[in-house]
């Protein structure tokens, strides 16, 4: 079946929406704005590890992209693409796909893991860089040379992140397999050690032997452990991955020590620091220590390997360092749901004996977003990820209010008029409210019931029963197992869906929306408007199926989807999705939602999965949890109708353009740019010097020999 390479385009329309800082930033005083801009160079410094995380030719064509729009300007370029025969639709699509390489940190969906192409030929982008000032450089035309051919490619094997037999990575060597990764898991569990900050390559010898390297990230190049012999294999461990870029990562960290707030913001930098040095992920495991003791500050951040939502075996984390401004008004209302938290906790279907024994009150801070790095832009954010530190010591929630406010005006597929100017007006005020809940009691709640290395038991083996069987508990995560390692790349949807559930559950109750400011018929739209959006967005999600290979590629769609089959499920005509006709003719859906039934249907079915959830979660049931979830996760025919109909109607996903800061005589200040693609391509030119690429350029050539 021939691929549909519109899905792998993005339109020429794709909206770009402003990450609005200029307020939160004039709030700041001269100390906090130091403190902003050294954190946000590092952030951006660090986030080039991104590139090298996504493909093989993402920092190469990252560098290529770069030098030309570093040269020259965008309307000097314009006229030498017309010249070499670009139509103004391609010129535009080229500096789309630019754009959105940039803010995706490479090119395959930061959202949805499938490859991003230009709508433009190669030959005509090669005709634009040799006629172009960068394409003088002969380096510059040798990266060229070295990509072009798998830029616009789509084989089978490059639509979509994976391990190397069905996908790309790099996170991997292209030859490791998942047994391989499997393997090493082992490994890493029987040494007590953890993947976050690696990336694992294979050799095999002339000898036949094979070898598998486990590189961390760190500026400090050696090897950190000898090869040993593992299940008829070798494993050597080295530091030194990405190098330089960690190198300038940490550079810019120390400066921000002397403009710290506090002692808690110096030691946890301190410690940042050691650890990008070294890679040793002991030490980014402390400095997060001292993060969540460091609470309400003005300025906040988090910088480090913390999402493993990319890697194919669900372990390996992608870089990621942000920096916000605290947003006081809406940060109250968050602070009161804190508070509120150990009594709200116990409405949810699980017991005392499946939840914390103590509820770690966490700081949970409304934010407008100064600097995101990454391959993408969340709405909110539970961290740290490290199991021992959330379970035992404490978390932070942040709620980015400037991401969930900006939202192009588009169409909203499958609404009649009334619903579709609902989420128009309460948008922003339920997805505040799922967000809230999501973040802080759906990531914040539940217990992993573990052995621990001395025999003993986090939890009353006599009195505590198993929620689905109602029988004693018989699994648990022994010694050295943590929640990722277990349940693998399983665990990302899985843990969304649950979080997803809670804010549905909890979002029906009265008072919970009272803290948000919500009362009478505003509440209960705001209620509507919630159930509406996320569970249309299972439907929406059917996008991010991979049909050919009858496997989802993005954890939150895998999770929202799995709801609205809930719901669906729950019948009674709670939830309708109609097969219709478009004004334009062409096949089209209706989907409606009984707002009447949200709380006898709907709250019900969604609590009881809920609970199924939590139980094989806390058990570390991976077989049962697995059983489960894939029950509901599966596609049959008319879900494929409904997917051709959603990718037929489908609208361009929205990026970002940020601001820069800069520091001109012991003064920094904030630029921004314009909502555009150019606006995008401009905000990364500066940001970035050459020497800086070219310590880009260097770790992708030294990463060649892999893949």
């Amino acid at each position: 079946m021939p691929v549909d390479r519109s899905l792998h385009i993005f339109p020429n329309d794709t909206p770009v929406c402003q990450l609005d800082a200029v307020d939160a930033f004039k709030a700041l005083t001269d100390q906090e704005r130091k403190y902003a801009h050294f954190l946000s160079k590092a952030s951006f410094n660090g986030a080039l590890a991104c590139f090298m995380q996504v493909s093989p030719e993402s920092p190469a064509i990252f560098y290529v992209l770069y030098k030309l729009f570093k040269a020259e300007s965008i309307e000097q370029l314009k006229e030498k693409a017309v010249s070499v025969g670009f139509s103004e639709d391609e010129w535009q699509a080229f500096i789309v796909y630019a754009a959105v390489m940039y803010s995706n940190s490479g090119n395959y969906k930061g959202f949805g893991d499938s490859k991003i192409v230009p709508g433009v030929e190669e030959s005509k982008i090669r005709a634009l860089i040799e006629k172009s000032v960068a394409g003088k450089d002969e380096k510059v035309k040798k990266t060229w040379d070295s990509v072009e051919k798998v830029i616009g490619s789509l084989n089978d094997n490059e639509l979509q992140l994976g391990f190397g037999d069905v996908g790309v990575t790099s996170y991997l060597s292209s030859n490791i397999t998942k047994a391989d990764a499997e393997k090493i898991d082992r490994f890493l569990k029987q040494n007590n050690l953890e993947s976050w900050n690696t990336r694992l390559f294979k050799e095999v010898g002339t000898d036949g032997k094979t070898t598998f390297t486990i590189r961390h990230a760190s500026s400090e190049e050696g090897v950190v452990s000898e090869p040993v012999e593992f299940e008829g294999d070798v494993v050597q461990i080295v530091k030194g991955d990405y190098s330089p870029i960690m190198k300038r990562l940490h550079e810019w960290i120390d400066k921000a020590v002397p403009v710290a707030a506090n002692k808690n913001q110096e030691e946890m930098l301190k410690k940042y620091v050691e650890h990008f040095k070294n890679g040793d992920i002991k030490l980014h495991k402390d400095g997060s220590r001292h993060w969540i003791k460091d609470i309400g500050p003005v300025v906040e951040n988090y910088i480090g390997f913390i999402e493993n939502y990319r890697d194919p075996a669900g372990t390996r984390a992608e870089f990621g360092g942000w920096v916000a401004a605290v947003n006081k008004e809406t940060s109250r209302k968050f602070q009161t749901l804190v508070a509120n938290a150990e009594d709200i906790l116990k409405r949810l279907p699980w017991g005392a004996d499946y939840e914390k024994d103590a509820f770690l009150k966490p700081d949970f801070t409304a934010l407008d977003v100064i600097t995101c790095a990454g391959s993408g832009i969340p709405a909110g954010i539970n961290i740290p990820n490290y199991d021992e530190i959330r379970q035992s010591e404490g978390f932070k929630n942040v709620s980015l209010g400037n991401v969930i406010s900006a939202q192009p005006k588009q169409k909203m597929n499958f609404l009649d008029e009334h619903d579709e100017e609902l989420m128009f007006k309460f948008h922003k005020d339920s997805f505040e409210v799922q967000v809230g809940l999501h973040e802080l009691l759906g990531h914040g709640s539940g217990k992993l019931f573990q052995k621990n290395a001395d025999g003993t038991f986090n939890f009353d083996t006599e009195k505590v029963k198993d929620i689905v069987t109602g029988g004693p508990i018989t699994k648990w995560y022994e010694p050295g197992e943590t929640w990722s390692s277990k349940f693998g790349a399983f665990s990302n949807p899985y843990e969304e869906c649950r979080a997803e559930a809670v804010g549905y559950v909890l979002c029906c109750d009265k008072d919970i929306l009272e803290i948000f400011g919500y009362t009478g018929e505003v509440a209960q739209d705001v209620k509507y408007v919630n159930w509406l959006s996320e569970i249309r967005a299972g439907l929406l999600a059917l996008e991010f199926y991979q049909a050919d290979q009858k496997k989802w590629g993005q954890a939150h769609c895998y999770a929202r989807y799995v709801l609205t089959k809930v719901v669906l499920e729950a019948g009674q005509g709670f939830v309708k999705i109609e097969e219709t006709k478009g004004e334009d003719g062409k096949p089209d859906l209706h989907f409606k939602l009984d707002r009447n039934l949200i709380d006898s249907v709907g709250r019900p079915a969604v609590t009881a999965f809920l609970a199924k959830l939590q139980a094989y979660k806390s058990t570390g049931d991976f077989e049962g949890g697995k059983k489960l979830f894939e029950s509901y996760g599966g596609v049959g025919e008319t879900e494929l109708h409904w997917r051709d109909v959603c990718i037929a109607r489908r609208k361009p996903r929205r990026i970002f353009v940020q601001s820069n800061t800069f520091e001109s005589n012991g003064e920094i200040s904030l630029v921004t740019y314009s909502s555009d693609a150019a606006g995008v391509i401009n905000s990364f030119v500066e940001r970035f010097d050459d020497e800086t690429l070219e310590d880009l350029h260097a770790c992708w050539a030294n990463d060649q020999k892999w893949f």
